[in-house]
């Protein structure tokens, strides 16, 4: 006879929360759709324990026509990085990369954003995420349009004002960066735009710079 002790299911004690946390994990890994299960599960549970942003998308999304996602990088992957990362400002590259692995996002992009970015030991949360943001577009317009989309505090399908430092900063960064954008180029774009947000309290919105009437950014 077995010496293991025996339950029955009435004896199994399930904790009040439980069916709701499991109820939550499965909407959540249904919308995010992860690559590796097992990785993103360890990480998510792993934020919520500490009380972090857990790795979910908002909703399972498609690439549009004009964004690539051969990388592996998706903006709804991006949000969930700049959720999680963004309120730090500095971060680690080590960290960024725990969190990107959490995503099953290939080494090898990261590796190329770490290296156009020269990133190493503490690193500016923004700009990794900047040349990432330009990482699935095929312009610097739409690459800007999108960071306006992410960073923005409005809602969801507003207008994405940022604050119009805030967007000199990246696309200067991203100019810096690119290399080939001649100086006059930016000064012309940036005049327009500077006249633009002193009417919208200092603020900048895609609209602005997608406008015809706007000197092109690149």
């Amino acid at each position: 006879m077995s010496d293991e002790p025996y339950y029955c299911s009435a004896q199994i004690n399930i904790p009040p929360e439980f069916p709701e946390i499991l109820k939550q994990f499965t909407k959540s890994a249904i919308v995010t759709q992860p690559k590796d299960v097992l990785a993103w599960a360890a990480g998510y549970f792993r934020a919520l324990a500490n009380e972090e942003v857990p790795p979910v998308k908002q909703r399972i999304e498609l690439p549009t026509v004009t964004q690539k996602f051969d990388s592996g990088l998706t903006p709804g992957n991006l949000r969930i990085l700049n959720k999680q990362l963004g309120p730090k400002k500095t971060v680690e590259i080590d960290t960024i990369l725990d969190y990107w692995q959490v995503l099953h996002l290939p080494k090898e992009t990261f590796d190329e954003i770490s290296r156009i970015g020269n990133f190493t030991g503490e690193v500016n949360w923004l700009n990794f995420f900047a040349i990432a943001i330009s990482n699935i577009n095929e312009n610097l317009t739409d690459s800007m349009k999108l960071l306006c989309e992410q960073l923005t505090a409005d809602p969801e399908g507003g207008a994405a004002k940022i604050p119009m430092q805030l967007f000199v900063d990246l696309y200067k960064y991203l100019v810096k960066i690119d290399g080939e954008i001649s100086d006059s180029t930016v000064d012309t774009a940036l005049n327009h735009l500077y006249y633009m947000s002193e009417k919208q309290d200092g603020m900048i919105m895609p609209r602005n710079f997608i406008a015809p009437e706007c000197p092109p950014l690149y």
